[in-house]
C-alpha cells in the first residue's frame, strides 16, 4: 500500500486544512494524457472505489485504477521557500 514521509504527511495535511470539510484529503488519479503521470487535487471526501491512505491525520485518496501502480511506493513532498509544494514517488524500500 502507498505510503507517506513525514515530509508528505505535513504537506498534505497543510493543502487539506484549505478544505471546509473534517474529510477531505489529497487525490491521486490517472492524469488524462497517457504519458503525464498522475493527477492531484484536493477532496472534500473520497470518491467510491478509492482507497483512503490516513498517516497521522493525513488523508490521501487513490483511485481504483490507480492503486495498484502505487501498491509499493512511497509519496514524499517537499516545500519550496515561495510556499509551494512539489511532490514525488519513490520505491519502498
Amino acid at each position: 500500500m502507498l505510503t507517506l514521509t513525514e515530509n508528505a504527511t505535513s504537506a498534505v495535511k497543510n493543502l487539506a486544512s484549505q478544505i471546509p470539510t473534517d474529510t477531505g484529503g489529497l487525490r491521486i488519479s490517472e492524469a488524462t494524457a497517457p504519458d503525464s503521470g498522475y493527477a492531484l487535487s484536493l477532496a472534500p471526501a473520497p470518491e467510491q472505489g478509492d482507497t483512503v491512505v490516513e498517516n497521522d491525520g493525513a488523508r490521501v485518496f487513490v483511485d481504483e485504477a490507480t492503486t495498484i501502480a502505487l501498491d509499493d511506493r512511497v509519496l514524499d513532498a517537499r516545500v519550496a521557500e515561495d510556499g509551494s509544494v512539489g511532490f514525488a514517488l519513490a520505491q519502498q524500500v
